[in-house]
């Protein structure tokens, strides 16, 4: 397992846990990293996104995944409720990438059912449309439990 860490300044410390090695070639490994519950995590939580993918050698695509994760990561801050960090968990997978949003209210999502036929969002309404672009550009998503509150996920197949 691989530990990240991204400073305010977008320095990247890469940690390794005691006892794991990431595994050989492209398309391995997982990376963690706290962000704060505040605007900056989404441009922080990009970054993250941006260079694990681009050392994975196309495991998934970098454009989709850096904008579910941005949405993911902006609702965890907008609208989950407590104060601690949100906590940020990509996983490289030789099918692709899972990444995972952390945050301490267990309160589930809004709806991640994949959408229907004629399900378009209001265009007059300023938000709910976040929730519908993981639906609809993720190849699974979902949610569950934790013991700190709940994980909102994604998968993205492997760029061919």
């Amino acid at each position: 397992m691989v530990v990240a860490s991204i400073s305010p300044n977008g320095h990247r410390t890469l940690l390794h846990a005691p006892g794991h090695r990431p595994a050989p070639g492209p398309g391995h490994g997982s990376w963690r990293i706290a962000l704060p519950r505040t605007a900056v995590a989404v441009p922080m939580a990009r970054a993250l996104i941006r260079t694990a993918l681009a050392e994975a050698g196309g495991a998934a695509d970098g454009d989709t995944a850096e904008l579910l994760t941005a949405e993911l990561v902006a609702n965890a801050v907008e609208h989950a409720a407590g104060a601690a960090p949100v906590e940020l968990v990509v996983e490289l997978l030789p099918s692709g990438c899972r990444i995972e949003v952390h945050d301490s209210d267990p309160a589930p999502p809004g709806d991640l059912t994949p959408p229907g036929p004629g399900c378009a969002p209001d265009p007059w309404q300023e938000h709910g449309r976040g929730l519908l672009l993981l639906r609809t550009l993720s190849t699974a998503c979902g949610h569950r439990p934790t013991p700190a509150g709940k994980a909102v996920w994604f998968t993205l197949s492997a760029r061919r």
